[in-house]
């Protein structure tokens, strides 16, 4: 587009080196991470890789009816081949169970190939995740048919998903060691799915391994479960910063997002299991709320708000029943409550950007929100 009154030997394209862009930021126009994403950005290389062909695997899919219709089919394949095993698959003996699964599983890798090469990354994503929900079928068939099964609780695949017992961690590390190699090699940010459901399932499992001496105990296990969240999220932060600045865009996707969730509900479930007479105690739990709220406006991740915002209305909701209990009041201050959360929906829905902004300022570039 020609610009009026420009000069006659004006020349609107100019060539950039990296040094300059560095001088950009040593006179403060600009910060070191802008920078590297400019270079990134108008790099040969990085310009010789753009084309007019469909989009790769590094976007992040969108909510829309086609994504809908390939999670919606891809759930119901998974729950096919975890959730649903009937006894009748027993029939096959555990040696025919491991050709199934091992056939399974390579013709998933196959068609999630194929998929990938055809830029469909998110029908892809769910193949690949199927293969590693198929592992721990492949490893149990195999076990069993070895002998090596220990003896007790579990005999059947399907209690894997229902039954807590310690039996069930030789599956679950094969399934980790599995489930990292497979993203390593498809780099598919939905693989990281099942990778967290394990990690959920392990840390009932080895509750169970821990107590065998003693017996059941339930706020053991809730404590282990607390521990397991905070190490979850804990590998989620450094995943999500090191995606964040990778180079490469197929490791510049989400792959935190699944380690994140799942991290958060073992920590705040365990969290809002524990029980105290002590108001302090209380206090400091809806104090925890108050920071799960900040931290997640402060690393852009919804799932710290969202809990942290029902763990203080849980404690309003505790105090106002104590407060005003067996009075008329009671549904009044209910209600006022309530009124209260939606109003601070709307305040946050409106300053969401400029708090996220202010907060993130204090944090590293990597787990600055995206």
């Amino acid at each position: 587009m020609p610009i009026k009154n420009a000069p006659a030997d004006f020349n609107p394209s100019v060539q950039l080196r990296q040094a300059d862009l560095q001088a950009a930021v040593l006179d403060g126009l600009i910060s070191d991470s802008q920078a590297r994403d400019l270079w990134a950005r108008w790099s040969p290389q990085a310009a010789a890789a753009r084309s007019p062909e469909p989009v790769g695997p590094h976007a992040g899919p969108r909510f829309s009816f086609t994504n809908t219709l390939y999670y919606f089919g891809g759930m119901v394949a998974i729950g096919a081949m975890t959730l649903f095993m009937t006894l009748g698959w027993q029939t096959f003996g555990a040696w025919g169970l491991s050709a199934i699964a091992l056939a399974y599983l390579v013709a998933c890798l196959m068609v999630a190939d194929y998929l990938k090469l055809r830029h469909l990354p998110t029908p892809a994503g769910i193949l690949a995740a199927l293969a590693v929900c198929l592992v721990p079928l492949l490893v149990w068939a195999v076990q069993s048919g070895l002998g090596l099964w220990p003896p007790g609780r579990g005999a059947n695949y399907r209690d894997y998903h229902t039954l807590i017992d310690w039996r069930w961690l030789t599956l679950e590390f094969a399934t980790l060691a599995a489930g990292v190699v497979m993203l390593w090699r498809y780099r598919l940010p939905f693989m990281v799915m099942p990778i967290a459901v394990t990690l959920w399932y392990m840390s009932m499992d080895v509750a169970n391994a821990l107590m065998q001496p003693h017996g059941f105990d339930w706020q053991f296990t809730r404590d282990v479960s607390l521990v397991f969240g905070i190490g979850t999220c804990a590998v989620a932060m450094w995943v999500d910063a090191r995606s964040r600045q990778a180079e490469l865009p197929a490791w510049r996707q989400d792959y935190a997002y699944w380690l994140y969730i799942f991290g958060a509900l073992m920590f705040w479930g365990a969290l809002s299991l524990r029980d105290s007479n002590s108001e302090w105690a209380k206090l400091g739990y809806a104090l925890i709320n108050v920071g799960l709220v900040f931290w997640g406006a402060t690393i852009g991740r919804r799932v710290f708000t969202v809990l942290g915002a029902l763990g203080v209305a849980g404690y309003l909701g505790y105090l106002s029943h104590r407060v005003f209990k067996d009075s008329l009041l009671f549904p009044f201050a209910l209600t006022l409550l309530g009124l209260g959360v939606v109003w601070l929906g709307i305040w946050w829905q409106r300053h969401e950007e400029q708090i996220q902004a202010r907060l993130g300022a204090w944090l590293p570039p990597g787990l600055r929100p995206r």
